[in-house]
């Protein structure tokens, strides 16, 4: 029980660093996008699709990774879920 416990935690800390990694890269990738929309094509500001695009993209990662999702299917779901299964094999044999 204590490895199931470890392997869980280590999966939401490798969650989190996932989470944080595509922070960093939004962070340093989108100010490049604006400085060269407006270097080149300053008269359409087209850096908004991709800042708004990605962000939500982002926004939904931070939810999912922080415990709030929209459809149901969180955290909490998939250990029910695992149990369900489990005692269902049981049943079975």
């Amino acid at each position: 029980m204590k490895e199931q416990g470890y392997f869980k935690a280590h999966k939401r800390m490798k969650a989190i660093k996932g989470f944080y990694s595509h922070l960093s890269v939004y962070c340093t990738i989108i100010p490049v996008i604006i400085f060269v929309n407006l270097k080149y094509e300053p008269n359409f500001h087209w850096f908004w699709f991709s800042t708004l695009g990605w962000g939500l993209g982002l926004f939904c990662h931070w939810m999912r990774i922080f415990g709030f999702n929209l459809l149901g299917f969180g955290q909490n779901w998939e250990d029910k879920k695992i149990r369900q299964l489990i005692e269902e094999e049981e049943e079975v044999k």
